[in-house]
């Protein structure tokens, strides 16, 4: 340690300075430091001058002569307080850290000056001036300590009071006065309409940082709900709904309706509902917006009676062949949607307009009256575009 190499003398030829220093370093901090630009008085003062104290009392009076750490556990307390009280004030740790280097140059020209007065001797200025730099080093550690864990522990507590607004919003018993209360602790301004995102707990990694501050996030059982200000899809903030289309890419999310935050827990419904339906799944992961998808959604939303209905409408279709089957369903499909335009059918099949009237001959030989029916065609045209095919409604 540098102060090991300072003959024990030095602390006699400073002491009597020591006061006078005091008062320079906590007078100049408020000038040079513009976070400390207010006069440094009441408690942050007296935190202040004693901080400065302390390191001028064990720099040129305990350490010099003596190979020893620059702070004890005492000492490493205050400053380590001191990054715990930054970080609560909420300046930057950067500010603190200026006000240590200040202190550090402060102090060295003022010793220069009273090394030159008393006659020390030119060659303990060297491990002189290192001892301040190098003691300025540790109490900066001590108090970054401080300042980061104090950060970490009010980042964990706000993001447990966002989780605890999340779910008490996704139960959907939150009333207007507690969620302005909730949401005020947790740092969360209530958007005028929100939108909740679905997806897997394997593709939430990074999400938090992406997302930033404007996202609430939690992890239920099987999947990760995100709820943020809901984007626009048209005019100027289009731009908003491409930049979280961005963030969620290859995650295979899916982002509900908007809704006011009262009903956030329906645009969850709604996420939950089309992720939990893998049919519905993009094969590279890229986000879908509810929206986008209500009818197929509708449609997958109850699978068993869904398939049900399948099996009834599609049951004529069971004694065909395989081949025969699929290929007449592709064809009932497409003169469901055309409304029977015989040209319109072949050009989306890509066959003939006589080939178009052969099969509608089978058609009409399986369904016979069925396909005169509308509420016959009605139920044909769901079950085909919910994706199901002969083999399936007929267990074959």
């Amino acid at each position: 340690m540098p102060w090991s190499e300072l003959p024990r003398d030095v602390s006699t030829l400073l002491t009597g300075s020591l006061s006078e220093l005091v008062e320079e370093i906590v007078s100049r901090i408020p000038l040079e430091v513009p976070e400390y630009s207010r006069p440094l008085e009441g408690e942050f003062g007296a935190a202040v001058r004693r901080g400065v104290e302390i390191a001028l009392g064990r720099l040129f009076i305990d350490l010099p002569g003596r190979d020893e750490p620059a702070l004890i556990p005492a000492t490493r307390a205050v400053y380590r307080q001191i990054g715990v009280g930054e970080a609560r004030t909420g300046r930057s740790l950067e500010a603190l850290l200026s006000a240590y280097r200040l202190g550090a140059r402060v102090t060295f020209r003022a010793v220069s000056a009273i090394a030159d007065r008393v006659g020390l001797e030119p060659r303990l200025m060297l491990p002189l001036g290192e001892s301040i730099f190098v003691y300025i080093d540790e109490i900066s550690a001590a108090s970054v300590e401080g300042f980061t864990e104090e950060q970490s522990r009010q980042v964990g507590e706000r993001e447990r009071r966002r989780e605890a607004l999340l779910r008490r919003m996704l139960a959907g018993n939150l009333s207007d006065v507690e969620a302005r209360r909730l949401a005020a602790r947790a740092g969360w301004p209530i958007p005028a309409k929100v939108v909740a995102i679905v997806l897997a707990p394997e593709h939430a990694e990074g999400l938090r940082a992406a997302l930033g501050d404007g996202a609430l996030i939690s992890g239920r059982t099987g999947e990760v709900v995100i709820v943020l200000a809901a984007p626009e899809s048209s005019g100027a903030s289009a731009e908003a709904r491409e930049e979280l289309a961005g963030i969620l890419r290859r995650r295979h999310a899916w982002v509900g309706p908007a809704r006011s935050w009262e009903f956030a827990e329906e645009s969850y419904r709604a996420a939950a509902l089309a992720a939990a339906t893998p049919t519905l799944a993009d094969e590279h992961g890229a986000p879908r917006w509810v929206e986008d998808h209500l009818t197929m959604i509708a449609l997958q939303s109850d699978p068993l009676v869904m398939r049900d209905l399948a099996a009834r409408c599609l049951e004529p279709m069971s004694q065909l062949r395989p081949e025969q089957r699929e290929r007449l369903a592709e064809t009932l499909l497409v003169w469901l949607k055309h409304r029977g335009e015989r040209g319109r059918i072949a050009e989306e099949l890509h066959v003939h307009p006589q080939t178009v009237g052969y099969r509608l001959g089978q058609l009409r030989d399986v369904f016979a009256d069925d396909l005169d029916d509308p509420d016959r065609r009605f139920e044909l045209e769901l079950v085909l575009r919910a994706g199901h095919r002969p083999e399936l409604g007929a267990g074959g």
